[in-house]
């Protein structure tokens, strides 16, 4: 018992100690320029895309989508020449209630049966910081494309041992009406405006 109280701790000390050795101290967040341009795609088991709405007024009520596809073309000479495609499935809605997940993919909000996917892509992005920008885009849900603006954040990029492959990081943020795409279903009530959170890792594609 004595022995063993000591020795996991030890054995678990030690394993993130080399897993943290296998990422070159700062590599993930050298400059921009050094990255790797290319092409590259959604690491799926790495992206979430999470919503958050006020709910009459008492709280922030949160959901997610948990399918996500994504590619990406990146220069780090030019970053602001970075493009961007993404696509998410409707029927992957996720608010811990299945019950409303199935109202809320109906009819009266997103309509998945219709709609079942919506599409984002980028027309321009502007560097507002070493490591940030603005994304300007065309977001197409429910039927309708509207321009959306989003905040990102590039997190870094390095070798990623797990899945052996050279990977980008990002974040962004985002707030859309969603009255402009057809989804008016009890506003003002609940929120017109809905805020978007994306995290992402992007694996390099093989040249």
């Amino acid at each position: 018992m004595f022995k063993s109280r000591f020795v996991v701790p030890l054995v678990l000390s030690l394993l993130l100690v080399a897993c943290g050795s296998l990422i070159p101290s700062g590599q993930q967040n050298a400059e921009i320029s050094q990255w790797k341009g290319g092409a590259y795609t959604l690491d799926p088991d790495h992206a979430s895309l999470i919503f958050s709405i006020n709910h009459l007024g008492f709280s922030s009520y949160i959901g997610r989508f948990n399918r996500l596809d994504s590619s990406l073309d990146f220069d780090p000479e030019n970053p602001e020449k970075a493009r961007l495609s993404a696509r998410v499935m409707i029927d992957s809605l996720d608010v811990n209630n299945s019950a409303f997940a199935e109202d809320l993919k109906g009819p009266s909000w997103f309509n998945a049966k219709e709609f079942p996917s919506a599409y984002f892509e980028s027309t321009e992005i502007k560097l507002t910081g070493d490591k940030q920008a603005s994304m300007i885009g065309n977001l197409t849900l429910k039927g309708v494309t509207k321009p959306v603006t989003f905040d990102v954040s590039f997190n870094g990029g390095a070798d990623n041992f797990l899945t052996g492959k050279y990977t980008l990081g990002f974040e962004a943020r985002g707030i859309i009406k969603r009255s402009e795409f057809g989804v008016t279903f009890l506003v003002p009530a609940i929120s017109d405006e809905v805020e978007l959170k994306i995290s992402t890792e992007f694996l390099k594609v093989s040249s």
